[in-house]
This record gives structure tokens, C-alpha cells and sequence, in this order.
């Protein structure tokens, strides 16, 4: 039998696949939401910074309403933005997201990147220039006991990591009194994380990936650029096991052990990303997807040739991994 849940470190277990709301449009992901967990999906990706939590929850609403479904069945996944970080801000923003998601708890909290922005002036604070306002002086492993003591305070039932490279996980795990449970991290194989992905199942951290599909619809997008689900190689395999490229890229990332959450509000390909259990890629061809490698990363846009948000000092990605 094909296991479709992961277990935590707490002992809990998360289902492998869920639903991505990032860039979900107003008006849209609500019954996006009610849909997937209509045909069976149980985990749910959000972000206060995503600026749609209410109509997810409106979407989670309805569809326990109507299908039957208890808050006990379905993982809720959030994230503290950035403004947040400071120890008064953290319990604060838990509860905003609670109350706009209409839930008591979380399953899954994670600190949604390791930079910490000025906090009180809007999500994205901005100097005269139009960069953003940092706040150099609060490290993530200090925001990081204040996440513990939402667990303490039953908010949230696990806590955990985003975008946080090797070295940020240590020293949550030398200084922290709770071991981060997840990692969630830009992957597919054009960006494959190897050496994060081990690095984090020697510490029995699972890793989400997020834009699993090479987030084709990222607004920074250039024409120029690569097109991951296009690659005739990625779509020669598709056609051989009669799947979209899609399938064969979440098939790859769940053969690793990695999660995944691809974004959709369209039905058909909701339903599509959903249904990835019933054929196995050989061990040939995830050598061959693991190929692709080429540290493209994609999410982060470049500002003059280097990743925004590059000159904080708490940036995870100017190291290898």
C-alpha cells in the first residue's frame, strides 16, 4: 500500500501532498479549497503574507460543512511573515492567521523566511529607494522560542522552518527547546537540494518542496528562461506512464521523501497533481530527472544580477546549502 502521509518527528502524521495558495487570486481560492478537499486532498498551504487566508478558510468552511469532513482530518499549514519576527509580534500574527483562516489551531507553523523586515510599516517596509527595511539586529533563532511557546500555548501543534539553509537549521537545533519538524524549500529538478534534502533527514527534518512544478507562472518570469514542465525530456517520460509532466514531477519529489504542495485554482489539474499514487518512476528515471540539476533557482527574483534581499545578513541562500 502507497503511504500518502509523512510522519513528523512529534509523531504526527502530514499528509504528502497538499494544496499550494500562494498566488491564488482573490475570488478564486475558496472554492479551490472547497474542491480539493472535496476529492480527497487533507493538507492546506497558506501564509499570512499570501493575503488570502480568509477566503481559505471560507473555502474550509464550506467544504466541512458540506462534505462532512472534521478540523481533526484536514492539515492546516501557516507562516509568520518577516515583520513579524520580533518576540511582542510573534503570538500576535499566529492569532491574525487563526482568525482569518476561522481555526482554533494550526497544524503546522513554520517561519516563513529567516530575514527579519522592520516591523509596524506594512509587510513590506521600504526605505527612499525602494529597498526593503531590514531588521539586521533580531536573529531567526531568537524568533525562533517565541514560535515554541505557541506550541506551549496549544495555537499550533508543530512548528517549523522555511527557506532556512543548513547552518540557520543547526543552530535552531543547538539552541532551540523544540526540534523543527519541517523545512519547507523551493525544489524540483532543476533545484534538486540534495545536499539540504540529506541534511535535513539526518536530523529527521522533513522537507516540503514548494513550487514543485518550477512555478511557470512566477511574476519575475522571462521568456527566455527555461520552461520546466515544456522539457522534452521531463515530457517523454510523462507520455511513456500516460501522466502530465506535472504528475511525473510530483511523482519525483514523493519517491525522495520530499512533500509537495503545488498551487492550482483550476479543477481539472487540482484533481490531476492529486492523483500520483498509482505509478512508480524507475530508478533510471529519477536519476535522470535528478539530472536536470542545474541551481535554478526561480522564486527568488535577481535585482542587477543578485537575489533581492541578498545584503541581509540572515539571507539562507549565499551559502552552498
Amino acid at each position: 500500500m502507497v503511504s500518502t502521509t509523512t510522519k513528523l518527528s512529534s509523531g504526527d502524521e502530514m499528509p504528502i501532498v497538499g494544496l499550494g495558495t500562494w498566488k491564488s487570486k482573490p475570488g478564486e481560492v475558496a472554492a479551490a479549497v472547497k474542491y480539493a478537499l472535496q476529492i480527497g486532498y487533507r493538507h492546506l498551504d497558506c501564509a499570512f503574507v499570501y493575503g488570502n487566508e480568509n477566503e481559505v478558510g471560507q473555502g474550509i468552511k464550506e467544504a466541512m460543512e458540506e462534505f462532512k469532513i472534521e478540523r481533526k482530518e484536514i492539515w492546516v499549514t501557516s507562516k509568520l511573515w518577516s515583520c513579524f519576527h520580533h518576540p511582542e509580534e510573534v503570538e500576535g500574527a499566529c492569532k491574525e492567521s487563526l482568525k482569518n483562516l476561522g481555526l482554533d489551531y494550526l497544524d503546522l507553523y513554520l517561519i516563513h523566511w529567516p530575514t527579519a523586515f522592520k516591523r509596524g510599516e506594512g509587510n513590506f517596509p521600504k526605505n527612499e529607494d525602494g529597498s526593503i527595511k531590514y531588521d539586521v539586529d533580531l536573529h531567526p533563532t531568537n524568533t525562533w522560542s517565541e514560535m515554541e511557546k505557541l506550541v506551549h500555548k496549544g495555537l499550533v501543534k508543530n512548528i517549523g522552518l522555511s527557506n532556512f539553509n543548513s547552518h540557520q537549521i543547526q543552530d535552531i537545533l543547538d539552541k532551540g527547546k523544540i526540534k523543527p519538524t519541517v523545512n519547507q524549500v523551493e525544489v524540483h529538478p532543476y533545484l534538486s537540494q540534495q545536499k539540504l534534502i540529506k541534511f535535513c533527514k539526518e536530523h529527521e527534518v522533513i522537507v516540503t518542496a514548494y513550487s514543485p512544478l518550477g512555478s511557470p507562472d512566477r511574476p519575475w518570469a522571462q521568456p527566455d528562461e527555461p520552461k520546466l514542465l515544456e522539457d522534452p525530456k521531463l515530457v517523454d517520460i510523462a507520455k511513456k506512464y500516460g501522466k502530465s509532466p506535472a504528475q511525473v514531477l510530483l511523482r519525483w519529489c514523493i519517491q525522495r521523501g520530499v512533500q509537495a504542495i503545488p498551487k492550482s485554482v483550476t479543477f481539472s489539474r487540482i484533481k490531476e497533481n492529486f492523483e500520483i499514487f498509482d505509478f512508480f518512476l524507475t530508478a533510471e528515471e529519477m536519476t535522470h530527472l535528478d539530472s536536470f540539476e542545474c541551481g535554478g533557482r526561480v522564486v527568488v527574483p535577481k535585482i542587477d544580477g543578485k537575489f533581492r534581499d541578498a545584503a541581509h545578513p540572515h539571507f539562507p541562500f549565499n551559502i552552498e546549502f
